[in-house]
């Protein structure tokens, strides 16, 4: 698999795993907050930043004892394909895209085939997990259609 050398940049996660003294809200106050989140479109990498930055929690798990994507399932809000799987959807469409116009653009052919194999390694993890379907394919035509 290749490596990704960029992209250092993050903020450091909290040693501990219990919630911090610091931290007042409430796992109920918490579990509001991120369905409010959601019901105003953010998907769930933005609800933990928006709840890391602007209300000073630093992580959700340790405070309610579940994920934020485990929050969203219980209230139904969860997206039907998991965020980080649909932003390599789109980010094929858009190479692919790119490529229709480009067809000699060798080097982006390349990363469209990783892109690719990420897609395809991802959905048979969400498969063995039970989060897909077991009859769910990638297939780069209709990726480039939606």
């Amino acid at each position: 698999m290749p490596k990704q050398e960029k992209g250092k940049s993050h903020s450091t996660r909290p040693v501990s795993k219990r919630p911090p003294s610091w931290c007042k809200y409430q796992p109920e106050e918490v579990e509001a907050l991120v369905i409010k989140l959601a019901r105003e479109g953010h998907p769930p990498s933005r609800i933990g930043t928006i709840l890391r930055d602007q209300y000073s929690i630093p992580l959700v798990k340790p405070l309610t004892g579940k994920p934020i994507t485990q929050i969203l399932r219980e209230a139904g809000l969860a997206p039907p394909i998991p965020e980080d799987l649909g932003n390599l959807l789109k980010k094929a469409a858009r190479l692919s895209a790119h490529l229709e116009k480009h067809r000699k653009d060798l080097h982006n052919k390349r990363a469209l085939q990783l892109i690719e194999a990420k897609i395809h390694r991802l959905a048979d993890y969400y498969r063995q997990e039970g989060i897909l379907p077991p009859e769910w394919k990638y297939e780069p035509k209709a990726a480039s259609i939606a």
